[in-house]
């Protein structure tokens, strides 16, 4: 276990009950300043339910009662995605810090109130976006300027979604409702273009093209960046899986990287053959890392991390909107 800044308690509340929140807290009970003191759920049996399978003191089925309660101290938010920004603010006015999963909200607006809310209320505010916290994310960085100039991101997160198979029945479930602000680009897409961000910041240019499904949400997509002196590509699809890695090209040589979602393994090949593994075992869970950031960040009195910080998930939702314009996927929170 890795040592942290000190062992000041934090009390969590988790905002759903999915099967993300079950791994989240799996990884962030290794560390020892994480301490899970209630649940919200919209049915006190499954509040019931999902409390007695992780030894969780306190439920509720109001979540403005949960946020008021001087119980916790910070939230995690894994509700749909159409409710990410009005439970956040909610929480964040109660003085709330609050860790929300990927994608931040449903588009630029709702992050820029959130982003307002948090600096207004002087809490920690912290997208979910777990790859590029991780030691070998951070290795990525490190090296990157051992390749010479960059000339190109290429990353791939193609996994074909069991819940496709029951839209092609007929059957719709939450993971393609436009209502829900859902689909492939913000789902797994957004993992591709998140790191993007923060290794490279905002592109000049961006040409999208994707595929629609009968709901009106993306199923697939792929994506052309123009940044100066260099260009991107992301490709991202529920509807297909992919085994290609992400790799950063450079003059002198080439970083790859097994999987951007969860980085296993990174490489580094010079031109001249010479090749290097970067990578460092795995030896935290996957989630660790972006509970161990928020909770360092509260402990330190700071109130966005540096790498998952506000402006990097603002730019990110801006790309988002923009590829779902371009694909013509729109939501109803759009039109709030």
């Amino acid at each position: 276990m890795e040592n942290r800044r000190d062992n000041t308690k934090i009390r969590f509340g988790v905002v759903g009950t999915s099967n993300i929140v079950n791994k989240v807290i799996e990884g962030a009970r290794l560390d020892s300043r994480f301490e899970l003191v209630a649940v919200y759920s919209r049915t006190q049996e499954k509040a019931d339910e999902f409390a007695d399978r992780h030894g969780i003191p306190h439920t509720f089925t109001s979540l403005s009662t949960m946020a008021a309660s001087p119980l916790i101290d910070a939230v995690y938010i894994a509700s749909p995605n159409s409710l990410h920004a009005a439970q956040s603010i909610l929480c964040m006015q109660h003085g709330k810090h609050v860790l929300c999963e990927k994608p931040f909200a449903s588009n630029t607006r709702e992050v820029k109130e959130m982003i307002a809310t948090a600096r207004k209320n002087n809490v920690v505010l912290m997208e979910a976006m777990k790859p590029t916290l991780t030691p070998n994310f951070v290795s990525i960085k490190n090296n990157i300027g051992k390749i010479g100039k960059i000339r190109r991101y290429f990353s791939c997160y193609c996994q074909y979604s069991s819940r496709y198979d029951d839209l092609k029945k007929g059957i719709i479930q939450n993971a393609f409702k436009p209502e829900l602000s859902n689909g492939a680009l913000v789902d797994i897409g957004v993992y591709t273009i998140y790191p993007m961000v923060v290794l490279f910041g905002k592109p000049q240019l961006i040409n999208a093209v994707g595929t629609k499904l009968s709901t009106g949400v993306d199923g697939q997509g792929a994506v052309n960046f123009q940044y100066h002196d260099m260009e991107a590509t992301i490709l991202y699809s529920k509807i297909a899986d992919s085994a290609l890695p992400t790799e950063i090209q450079g003059e002198e040589g080439t970083i790859t990287a097994d999987r951007i979602n969860i980085i296993n393994h990174v490489s580094l090949k010079r031109r001249n053959g010479e090749e290097s593994i970067i990578s460092s075992p795995n030896t935290m869970h996957e989630y660790y890392y972006e509970v161990a950031e928020f909770i360092d960040l509260i402990v330190g009195g700071e109130y966005e991390s540096q790498i998952n910080s506000h402006q990097n998930s603002l730019v990110t939702m801006e790309i988002l909107d923009e590829i779902r314009k371009q694909l013509g996927v729109a939501y109803p929170a759009d039109n709030m």
